[in-house]
């Protein structure tokens, strides 16, 4: 087939292949060429000599056509004639042909005839391939050019000369960097030259298809055009290159059509995150360059504070706050004025070079989208404005989200830190630092917190926990639940009860959800982890009990202890899952070892794991910073590096030990003599401390603690008395009994039952905790305090 074609294309009366017949004035057949044998089936010798009009006699007419070639004296052709013939072969097969008759002037004036012969499709083909080429030429839309060896035009067609706006002749001989020099080649990449094009496909003959141009023409430089070029070599008969064509079409607007498209394809990258500014910035990124030369994003002031936009009247609101700006060439719109000359020019085309659109939600206006055009750029269209009005309410609602996070997460931040202690307590049996991360991505504020309860004996509770979920739900969980910790902790439970208490509310509160099917749990509680630990100074003991919470991390520094790891804790269930135990385990810590709390935020990110983490932790335990404060800025900083999708709290804690001769402990007989007695061993240690001025005090709750203890309590009693850095005093009286008791005011007639009240008026605090030997009744006296005046009566 690919044979036949290149046949085809040449001309079938091409000396060097058409049949050639001569013939004579009186019509005979002078001469046959071996290519009329091949065509006609027959021998020279078979022809020679015999008229014309048998040898190619037409078998369909029966006639003879060729009445050039008549008799002598007959009228003879005088011009080239051309006819079809369909002649038989010796072998029988017909032959359709066409001929074209030549007449030869002889010598003598005597008319002679040259006949070329050529097999019919071949001549059909030859006329095909001459008229496409005329068309191409005459007719076709397709621009064609001729560039040369030399990569210079040297042909256009008459559609380049209209389209471009060329004089005759004007632009012969020039290179295509001369004749186009502000065009820029879109497509393939890492295509940016013409002439470099020409060149290859000249070196190669590879063909080189749908090349994209955009740039000023010549007849209508204001306007940029987009022009798809194929390249394809010319070459001679011995494959040698003569050139290069080159074929364009006008894209222009079926370009213009695909960019809206790939831009409306690419709107989804608009509010990756909840953020005003980057959403502005994402759109335009989106715009510049690939649909406006301009483009400035303005926001409200109520947006940006998560506030509701009221409905405008006038369509723009108050208080416009630039977001985002960008330009594709090197002048600014900082200034304005590129925006302000197209709007004062007052032209209907400067108009159309710009759009300013509203960040429409609703009734409300968010912001305003300002998009310009400069030329040669074409302006914008009315399909340009439906696609800008898209992008510009897929904006909007993504600013929308925006404002309502910024809201949510502010609403959820204030709740937070309201509910956070805002001071801790300073005991003196520990030093304290500690922060708190809320998280920065689109999740939300979470649960995290942490808290430091004065607990009796000079005692302390630490208190760490992390709420599922995050947002306002989860701010307010975690104040429920530090709620309940702190006053579970008045009652001076132990660490194990405190949690299993804890865990009994959290699952009562679950029972009680009703919810629809396949609704979660209203109750964010469910799942919360949370661990509490008490601190004895007195006996440097801790005591703690974790309900699926991370162990801590301890170390002990202070006494050139041992590297910091995290503590052998039993990790219990989180809390709501019920029908689990949890255990309290004492550790005994040495004066200066630093306790570290904290929630998973703080160690684990998304490129890293809790176990690397936690090991973070402990080199920046281990490291010598100074200060506790410093020591966790530098475990923040390590948590910084991670990915901030949590919340992230942190508590350190540094232990010391009560002075050995801050305490005094004796064992009480239970004998009501015994009274006097424990009032004189007190008067004695009171009066080596130096602390007279409170013997009086501290006497008369001594005698009613000591009475109410062998009165209606069981043995053994004893008695302690602890100064705690001469701020207070804690006098405490355990015995083996559990019953609790009750303050009440006695009546005038009644000779007991104002021992506790007594108590209760002379000290700062008091109350009772259990343990698995008995109850203590503790008191609080704060030293250089005066015995109010209306008790002396009762007294």
């Amino acid at each position: 087939m690919r044979a036949s074609r290149e046949t085809g294309q040449q001309n079938p009366f091409d000396t060097t292949t058409a049949a050639m017949i001569v013939v004579d004035v009186h019509g005979r057949v002078m001469g046959w060429s071996p290519a009329a044998r091949d065509l006609y089936g027959a021998d020279a010798q078979d022809v020679l000599g015999r008229p014309v009009n048998e040898a190619l006699r037409d078998v369909r007419t029966r006639g003879d056509t060729l009445q050039a070639f008549g008799a002598a004296g007959a009228p003879a052709l005088r011009e080239v004639r051309t006819e079809n013939r369909t002649v038989r072969r010796p072998d029988g097969t017909l032959v359709e042909t066409v001929l074209r008759i030549f007449p030869v002037e002889q010598e003598q004036g005597t008319p002679a005839w040259v006949v070329m012969a050529a097999a019919c499709d071949r001549y059909q083909e030859w006329m095909t391939d001459q008229s496409m080429l005329s068309g191409l030429f005459t007719q076709s839309p397709v621009a064609l050019s001729v560039y040369g060896p030399d990569t210079r035009l040297k042909w256009v067609n008459g559609v380049v000369q209209d389209v471009m706006g060329w004089h005759a002749g004007e632009w012969v001989g020039q290179a295509n960097s001369v004749l186009f020099p502000h065009g820029t080649v879109l497509s393939p990449p890492g295509c940016h030259d013409i002439e470099k094009v020409l060149e290859e496909v000249l070196r190669t003959g590879e063909p080189v298809l749908d090349v994209h141009w955009r740039g000023p023409i010549p007849a209508a430089s204001e306007h940029h055009r987009v022009i798809s070029c194929s390249y394809f070599r010319l070459q001679d008969d011995a494959g040698r290159p003569l050139g290069v064509c080159e074929a364009a079409v006008d894209i222009t607007e079926r370009y213009e059509a695909e960019t809206r498209l790939a831009l409306l394809s690419r709107a989804s990258g608009i509010g990756t995150a909840l953020d005003v500014r980057q959403t502005a910035e994402e759109l335009a990124g989106l715009v510049v360059p690939d649909f406006a030369d301009t483009v400035r994003i303005e926001v409200a002031e109520s947006v940006l504070a998560g506030e509701d936009v009221p409905p405008s009247a006038s369509g723009a609101p108050a208080g416009l706050r630039l977001a985002a700006e960008r330009t594709a060439s090197e002048r600014s719109i900082a200034r304005g004025d590129s925006l302000l000359g197209v709007i004062g020019s007052g032209s209907t085309t400067a108009h159309q070079r710009l759009l300013s659109l509203p960040l429409l939600l609703g009734g409300s206006v968010l912001g305003m989208v300002t998009l310009l055009r400069q030329p040669p750029r074409t302006p914008f269209t009315e399909e340009d404005r439906a696609l800008a009005e898209e992008l510009a309410s897929r904006t909007a609602v993504c600013v929308d989200n925006a404002r309502r996070y910024i809201r949510e997460h502010t609403t959820a931040l204030k709740l937070q830190h309201d509910l956070l202690p805002r001071a801790l307590p300073q005991p003196s049996g520990i030093d304290l630092a500690h922060r708190y991360i809320p998280t920065v991505g689109p999740l939300g504020v979470g649960g995290d917190w942490y808290d430091v309860i004065p607990l009796s004996g000079a005692r302390v509770g630490l208190v760490v926990g992390d709420v599922v979920g995050h947002g306002v739900d989860a701010a307010a969980t975690m104040g429920r639940l530090r709620t309940s910790v702190r006053a579970l902790a008045a009652l001076d439970l132990p660490p194990d009860e405190l949690l299993t208490r804890l865990d009994d509310l959290v699952g009562q509160a679950r029972i009680g959800i009703h919810r629809a099917p396949g609704d979660e749990w209203a109750d964010r509680a469910l799942g919360a982890t949370c661990l509490y630990a008490v601190y004895d100074p007195t006996s440097c003991t801790c005591v703690m009990a974790s309900a699926g919470h991370l162990s801590p991390v301890v170390t002990g520094r202070g006494t050139g202890g041992s590297q910091a790891a995290p503590l052998d804790l039993p990790t219990g269930p989180p809390l709501g899952i019920g029908g689990l135990p949890f255990e309290s385990v004492e550790f005994e810590f040495a004066e200066g070892t630093v306790l570290a709390l904290f929630t998973d935020g703080m160690v684990e990110a998304r490129n890293r794991d809790v176990d690397e983490g936690v090991a973070d932790l402990c080199r920046a335990l281990d490291a010598p910073t100074g200060s506790l404060q410093g020591t966790c800025d530098e475990i923040v900083s390590l948590g910084a590096q991670g990915s901030a999708e949590d919340d992230a709290a942190l508590l350190l804690v540094r232990v010391h030990a009560l002075p050995e001769d801050s305490t005094a402990s004796w064992h009480v007989a239970s004998d009501p003599a015994e009274v006097a007695s424990a009032r004189a061993l007190v008067r004695g240690k009171l009066e080596e401390w130096e602390l007279d001025d409170a013997t009086f005090v501290v006497e008369l709750v001594v005698s009613e603690l000591v009475t109410n203890a062998i009165r209606y309590g069981s043995p053994p009693v004893s008695l302690r008395v602890l100064r705690d850095l001469d701020r207070t005093l804690i006098c405490e009286v355990s015995d083996g009994g559990h019953t609790s008791p009750h303050l009440r005011r006695a009546g005038n007639e009644d000779e007991g039952g104002r021992g506790l009240f007594l108590v209760a008026q002379l000290t700062d605090m008091w109350g009772t905790r259990y343990g698995r030997q008995g109850k203590t009744i503790w008191a609080e006296i704060e030293l250089g305090q005066e015995v109010p005046l209306d008790l002396y009566p009762t007294l």
